[in-house]
């Protein structure tokens, strides 16, 4: 592990694909060859993801920015949350990028937990950081966005931009439509998520395009030890499903470091 790398400052992290199929695929209609080549890419993908994280063991995903760098004090945080994580059993998931990504997954890693990306084609140089075990670069951030939720049994936004913004509320719809259980959602950042949390909790709830009931899973708070314990009390008991490997599949299980 290379402890001692210098956090990157990506500003550019995240603002375009390196490869223009995503681009294309989303320009409107195409040829029948066109759309089944695309599908077949992304159906692709979406096997190679389950055949990569299908062993990582329990995540809980950390959203955030790319841009705060290690002197920053959401990098600081984001490692602290990562090192919680991995005090209370899970693995830590992030995007794979630098950023607060980077400091959930090296915060892991100091504790010797398991650390795991999902990494993006982009324009220039994308490297996953260096504080991974397990990683994968996605093609399309849909199906990206899949696996972030698919393995987690809880996630933690820290303070981001649209990209961050987009996986939080990609996942509270999830949860509010029931298409996965009620699993805890913490913002960490309580001033910077507070004109977030004024308009979830009074101007939506009063205007009754959501439910109070919806507001039930999210947990805000400064503390990476509170969002922790938080996350543990309400996912623990969704741990029973224990998914063996099969040798003749060429799979193994991902062990901490």
């Amino acid at each position: 592990m290379r402890e001692e790398s210098k956090a990157s400052n990506r500003s550019d992290w995240g603002t375009s694909s390196r490869t223009e199929e995503e681009r294309v695929f989303l320009e409107g209609p195409k040829a029948r060859s066109n759309e089944f080549y695309h599908a077949f890419r992304v159906f692709s993908e979406m096997i190679q993801g389950f055949r990569t994280f299908q062993f990582v063991g329990p995540c809980v995903t950390v959203f955030g920015s790319a841009r705060f760098d290690e002197k920053h004090e959401y990098y600081q945080l984001a490692m602290e949350m990562g090192e919680e994580l991995v005090r209370k059993g899970f693995t830590v998931m992030t995007g794979g990028g630098p950023g607060i990504m980077e400091a959930a997954n090296r915060g892991a890693k100091k504790l010797g937990g398991c650390s795991v990306g999902c990494n993006i084609t982009l324009p220039k140089e994308q490297r996953p950081n260096v504080y991974l075990d397990v990683w994968m670069e996605f093609k399309y951030f849909m199906v990206r966005k899949f696996m972030l939720a698919k393995y987690s049994y809880g996630f933690v936004a820290m303070p981001g931009g649209f990209g961050t913004l987009d996986e939080l509320f990609g996942v509270l719809t999830l949860i509010q439509t029931k298409k996965i259980e009620g699993f805890p959602v913490v913002l960490i950042g309580t001033e910077f998520w507070k004109p977030l949390r004024n308009l979830i909790e009074e101007r939506l709830v009063e205007a009754k395009t959501i439910n109070p009931e919806d507001t039930k899973t999210i947990f805000f708070t400064d503390s990476p030890l509170e969002a922790a314990e938080f996350i543990q009390a309400i996912a623990t008991d969704r741990f029973q499903l224990k998914i063996r490997p099969m040798k003749i599949l060429g799979e193994r299980a991902i062990r901490q470091a």
